[in-house]
Order: C-alpha cells, then sequence, then structure tokens
C-alpha cells in the first residue's frame, strides 16, 4: 500500500463491532466529565448558560436555476452520489468565500 492511502475498515474490522453497553450505563455524570475533561478533541459540555445563550440560526434559503454546465463537470458531480447539487454549492460557495476573502486582503 503506497503511503497517504485511507484504508476504509469496518468496526468488526478492527474488533470492535460490538459496544460494551453495560459499562456505558454504569459511566456517572462525573466519569463523563472526567472523560471530557481528558479529550482534547471533545466538544465542551453543554450547560444552562450555554443553552440560555443559545440561538437558532437557520440556513439561508435557495433559489431553482436553470444552469447550463459542460457535460462532464455535471457528470462528475452526479458520480459522486446523491447530494450532488448540495457539494455543487458548496463548491460554488468555498471559491465566492475565497474571492471575498482576496478582494479584503
Amino acid at each position: 500500500m503506497k503511503s497517504g492511502t485511507i484504508v476504509r475498515k469496518s468496526l468488526s474490522e478492527l474488533g470492535r463491532g460490538k459496544s460494551d453497553w453495560a459499562r456505558v450505563d454504569a459511566l456517572t455524570d462525573a466519569d463523563i466529565e472526567k472523560a471530557i475533561a481528558k479529550d482534547p478533541d471533545a466538544a465542551p459540555i453543554l450547560d444552562e448558560d450555554w443553552f440560555r445563550n443559545a440561538e437558532i440560526v437557520f440556513p439561508p434559503g435557495k433559489s431553482a436555476v436553470s444552469l447550463r454546465l459542460d457535460k462532464d463537470v455535471l457528470s462528475w458531480f452526479k458520480r459522486q452520489g446523491r447530494g450532488y447539487q448540495s457539494r455543487m454549492n458548496a463548491v460554488l460557495r468555498a471559491y465566492m468565500d475565497a474571492q471575498k476573502t482576496k478582494r479584503a486582503g
């Protein structure tokens, strides 16, 4: 296998296909908080203060458009599977954001 190749394996292939739910159920809130504090990648605990200050943010609406694209471009996105239009939107958004940053800098 060449360097940098990503290999996907299922949890069962890694020997971790089954969770020990009895052990999970036995964890106390203190155990969970301690584990979160040790994990630098863990999200913070959402407390009452967090919920009091939280805001609901709705995504912007979308507009239906008719767009002429090269056949190979459209085919490539479609081959990526379900959600290809959302991915195309994400690519256009990334380009737009990059241009905004470029012009602001």
